[in-house]
């Protein structure tokens, strides 16, 4: 192996790992702007819930039906913040599925050209 081929293997190895940062980086963007998006819901979840326990203090027209009616949306807030987890869920299993592919392509990417670039001894 020549010098200039050397060089060469040594400019195509630091090449293609560029190219990989740079594909980590936008799976890593595209992770930060789901979870974003993600919180986002669920601060608006957590307003519109305050929003409508206050709407329920200042319209009820008795502390029974006040108390009934924070049970209900209570129990709403609930069924929603479990739904919101179980989609939580849902995003995190594919968020590991999406690095695990990542690793994986670029692990046998790596192989392979060190194999082209460390000779069979």
């Amino acid at each position: 192996m020549t010098a200039n081929d050397t060089f060469k293997t040594v400019n195509d190895i630091t090449s293609k790992g560029v190219e990989r940062i740079s594909t980590l980086s936008e799976l890593n963007l595209r992770m930060f702007e789901r979870l974003a998006t993600r919180q986002v819901d669920a601060m608006n979840l957590a307003v519109e819930h305050s929003v409508r326990l206050t709407k329920l203090a200042t319209e009820s027209k008795g502390v029974t039906e006040f108390f009934k009616a924070q049970a209900e949306a209570a129990k709403e807030l609930g069924e929603r913040v479990l739904y919101e987890s179980k989609v939580n869920m849902q995003l995190a299993g594919q968020s590991r599925d999406d690095y695990r592919v990542w690793f994986e392509k670029n692990l046998a990417d790596v192989s392979a050209d060190l194999r082209k670039a460390v000779p069979a001894v």
